[in-house]
């Protein structure tokens, strides 16, 4: 009995452990878990010599951990003692701000300018940003030398300018983020459109130009700058820089913009943001492929299926887009699986709206994986050349058409004919047997179960063909 009492004993404390451990591990996780929060921020930005100089004041923070994404080239981190509680959150390593109750931080830090400012200097992603933080309004502040003088652009609004005896000052306010700045000596000449769009060129804006502006489909409410002729061939998120005369082109690169701010793109063509931008607006945009593609699927969907698309590409919204995940979203609109996006993105030339059977797929009881079934023009067409090889035949494509053998039978079948010869012998068709669809060979179901004698059998996840008749 005493045995007993011990090995119970024993157990009760192993699984009391057991459970301890679980409970400290599942602990950290809920205490590690960062949520997605929003926040304002106030930057002030002073250009001293070769350097700005940059204090930066967070508001609104939440009551967790925050870790602080400094810029690449930012130097000399520090915190900046703007009230009695703005650093008590910061970690003495600058990585983080601490849990707390305190909703304001600042911080300061510099930004080296190597030779100093210069014209036409383009900066990138030298402010802070926080992990998990969404920025819902931002104002920043630049003063410099009153020898300082040429145009500032920051992506934001401009709300004020001011040239003091000792200081010249800018003054930009509006939603979401800033990331980067750009400086022209040179005289900037600027007009604004609804708090949306300013434009910013060295030769006069002419009003026509403005009103042209409000028949755009903007893809959100965030303002965007565009800076005409500063040859600057690379882009910001929230400045634009365009060499186009032509307003049209001016649009498409606003509305192009746009949506590199609402997505992130994986390694994909040209075409892709086009064409999801002239879904999401509404309009035709793009090049002759993005037009021909988009053009393709507008036929081809019903107003529903229209409407589902474009708001499954609205729901995307901050997600890795690439080919791969567009053909998925494409698939649950059709209710049948597609390649569409993959398929154009492998070649230059528009490749056609096919949709796959993506059932596993057997012959004579041997899977083929290589064998594509696809639908097209209400037929079903399986891929010719890894079929018919997996049935005995040896193909290929001569000078009068498509041929197809083994040792007993022997077809040819010419492309765009009324006919197909087997064995030497011509027979009339009233269709084709074999297809040429985007540089591939198939081969009609009801042919190939007439001509090359099998039985299909389909069932909910297979295809089986197999081979009904000896040929001796």
């Amino acid at each position: 009995m005493k045995y007993i009492v011990s090995f119970f004993s024993l157990l009760v404390l192993l699984i009391g452990g057991v459970l301890f451990f679980q409970y400290q591990v599942f602990s950290n996780q809920q205490e590690s878990k960062v949520d997605d929060f929003t926040y304002n921020q106030e930057i002030d930005i002073v250009l001293r010599g070769e350097s700005l100089d940059i204090r930066h004041h967070f508001r609104n923070l939440p009551n967790q951990t925050v870790s602080i994404n400094w810029p690449e080239q930012a130097v000399s981190p520090d915190c900046f003692i703007e009230k009695e509680n703005s650093c008590k959150r910061l970690s003495e390593d600058f990585s983080k701000f601490e849990k707390s109750d305190i909703q304001n931080q600042s911080i300061s830090y510099i930004i080296p300018l190597k030779g100093g400012l210069k014209s036409n200097q383009f900066l990138k992603d030298i402010f802070v940003t926080l992990e998990n933080g969404i920025v819902s309004h931002t104002t920043v502040h630049i003063t410099t030398d009153q020898s300082v003088n040429g145009t500032w652009v920051s992506g934001l609004p401009l709300t004020g300018q001011q040239s003091l005896s000792l200081v010249n000052y800018t003054m930009f306010s509006g939603t979401g983020p800033v990331n980067e700045l750009y400086y022209q000596v040179n005289p900037l000449q600027h007009r604004e459109k609804d708090g949306l769009v300013t434009i910013y060129s060295p030769n006069p804006i002419q009003s026509d130009m403005m009103e042209q502006l409000d028949e755009m489909n903007l893809l959100n409410d965030e303002h965007i700058a565009i800076v005409l002729g500063s040859g600057i061939k690379t882009q910001g998120n929230r400045i634009l820089f365009s060499g186009n005369a032509s307003l049209e082109a001016l649009k498409e690169e606003i509305i192009l913009s746009q949506l590199n701010m609402k997505y992130q793109f994986d390694d994909v063509p040209e075409w892709v943001p086009e064409v999801l931008a002239s879904f999401l607006t509404n309009t035709e945009i793009g090049g002759e492929k993005a037009k021909e593609i988009t053009l393709t699927l507008n036929n081809r969907m019903t107003e529903e299926q229209q409407k589902v698309w474009t708001e499954k590409l609205q729901n995307l919204e901050g997600t890795k887009l690439d080919v791969a995940m567009l053909d998925e979203l494409l698939s649950e609109v059709f209710g049948n699986h597609t390649q569409y996006f993959q398929a154009n993105a492998a070649t230059d030339e528009v490749f056609p709206l096919l949709f796959n059977d993506n059932r596993e797929l057997y012959v004579n009881s041997n899977v083929a994986k290589d064998v594509e079934v696809i639908f097209k023009d209400g037929q079903v067409l399986y891929s010719a050349d890894t079929l018919l090889s997996h049935l005995g035949y040896e193909t290929r494509v001569g000078e009068n058409g498509y041929y197809a053998n083994n040792e007993i039978r022997q077809f040819r079948f010419p492309m765009d004919h009324g006919f197909y010869v087997y064995n030497q012998r011509r027979y009339n068709t009233v269709s084709q047997p074999i297809k040429e669809i985007a540089g591939k060979y198939y081969i009609e179901e009801s042919w190939l179960q007439k001509l090359f004698m099998v039985e299909i059998v389909k069932k909910k996840d297979s295809i089986s063909i197999k081979t009904i008749h000896s040929e001796q």
